[in-house]
């Protein structure tokens, strides 16, 4: 019985000590893979928690990895939309310079023709690249969603140009900005919010034929850029103002005129419902310039009412003949026409239209003052657009800035969840590795240990 319990014992220690060496052989070998990986969570089982936590963690650096490319995208979108304005303002600007050049008095007909070809040439250019595609053919300036080519013109009816799609801006979300910008605003005209007409001076023959001439060589008939002072106030009709024949004024060597005013639908052409209103003008000097605002100060003709919202000045100058003959400066059937311009293609096509086919000097001034006050606006309308371009690859930095704040967070957690300490990862091993050399030398010393080897 007591030798049984021997053997039983000896075997039992036997087991028991390959037991461990194999416990310290996988723990070893655990963390050498541990060190190897420079993880202290190499599977889920390790430590699920920590594992959990380490797994959101990267998804999260994924997706911020996503945003960040869509934000790389949209970055170089929303630059070569910025970097389009920019040329399309430079076209503009170069066409302003011509306009101011077709209003020197010295140049002929011809002259005003030539410039007239060359602002035709930018207005083509300008339109190409308001139409111009990214590389993946998505069009720079196509607002909420557009054809192909956003702006379409000149058509024959009215509008002239039309942009196709939908305007506005695309909101910024809190990880991306817009893949394109707002052409509308920058190209096209709002009669509420611009105030942009223009402005043209004819004789229309008031006996009722029909028959429209420009205002003679030898006198003067111009109107200032059409403003919009109260831009709530503005109907986006087109207006027609007549001057009908003179009569003696109150005081000697005066006179009065009427002017009629009617409102015009700008699509049909029809006058609207509108009736027309005639008031009569003040008594003024037929030999001294004449001056007319509208509505003027303190409005005492009510031409407020008249030409809602607007507000523009009507000049004339008379002058003499060599023998003395007194030219007028208004004459029976002098109309001034206010005509809606929907885009600033629009202005480049009446300026080349109104210069180029400026019969006189007072045409030409005319068509350059029109074209000046318009194009300006059409300017502001592109910069105002060009520096909301700037301010989203702005906000596109910052958003950089933030998630790249973001990702070093997340990567701190996700480290903390799952790196191995390698200071205490190395002093695990070797201890590990002293204890397992601890465990085999014993075995062996323990295997030595039988009846045989006292004998003898």
């Amino acid at each position: 019985m007591s030798n049984a319990s021997a053997r039983l014992g000896t075997a039992y220690v036997y087991d028991n000590a390959l037991r461990n060496i194999s416990a310290r052989q996988t723990s070893l070998s655990n963390l050498q893979e541990n060190l190897s990986s420079g993880k202290r969570v190499v599977r889920a089982s390790d430590d699920p928690v920590a594992s959990a936590q380490a797994e959101r963690a990267l998804t999260r650096l994924e997706r911020i990895k996503t945003d960040q490319r869509a934000l790389e995208a949209q970055r170089n979108a929303v630059a070569q939309a910025e970097s389009t304005l920019g040329e399309a303002n430079g076209l503009m600007q170069e066409a302003r310079e011509l306009i101011v050049r077709a209003g020197d008095p010295t140049l002929t007909p011809a002259d005003r023709r030539t410039v007239a070809d060359q602002i035709n040439g930018l207005r083509e250019q300008l339109l190409a690249v308001s139409n111009r595609k990214d590389t993946n053919g998505v069009p720079l300036l196509s607002a909420l969603g557009s054809a192909i080519d956003p702006f379409n013109g000149p058509l024959s009816a009215s509008p002239d140009y039309q942009f196709k799609g939908l305007a506005g801006q695309t909101a910024s979300t809190a990880v991306g900005i817009p893949l394109a910008l707002d052409g509308d605003a920058a190209f096209m005209f709002q009669p509420k919010r611009d105030g942009a007409y223009n402005a043209v001076v004819n004789n229309v023959d008031p006996a009722g034929s029909g028959t429209v001439l420009p205002i003679s060589n030898n006198r003067t008939l111009n109107t200032s850029g059409i403003t919009a002072t109260d831009p709530g106030l503005v109907s986006g009709n087109n207006y027609t103002l007549s001057f009908g024949p003179e009569t003696p004024g109150a005081t000697a060597g005066t006179i009065k005129r009427d002017i009629t005013i009617t409102e015009i639908d700008p699509v049909t052409g029809a006058p609207t419902a509108t009736p027309s209103t005639t008031v009569t003008l003040p008594d003024y000097d037929p030999t001294k310039p004449f001056k007319l605002d509208v509505p003027g100060s303190g409005d005492p003709l009510g031409l407020k009412a008249l030409v809602p919202g607007l507000s523009f000045s009507i000049t004339a100058t008379p002058t003499r003949q060599t023998d003395g003959t007194l030219n007028p400066s208004i004459l029976d059937g002098d109309t001034i026409t206010l005509q809606t311009t929907p885009s600033i293609f629009s202005v480049l096509d009446s300026a080349v239209r109104n210069i180029g086919g400026a019969a006189n000097n007072n045409a030409a001034i005319q068509a350059v003052g029109q074209a000046l006050a318009n194009i300006d606006k059409g300017m502001e309308r592109v910069l105002t657009v060009r520096g909301q371009a700037g301010e989203l690859l702005n906000r596109a930095d910052r958003i950089t800035g933030d998630q790249e704040k973001r990702s070093i967070q997340l990567e701190a957690d996700r480290s903390r969840a799952e790196d191995l300490d390698m200071i205490k990862g190395v002093s695990d091993f070797q201890n590990q590795q002293t204890g397992y050399q601890a465990a085999l030398q014993s075995y062996a010393q323990i295997q030595k240990l039988s009846l045989f080897n006292f004998i003898g």
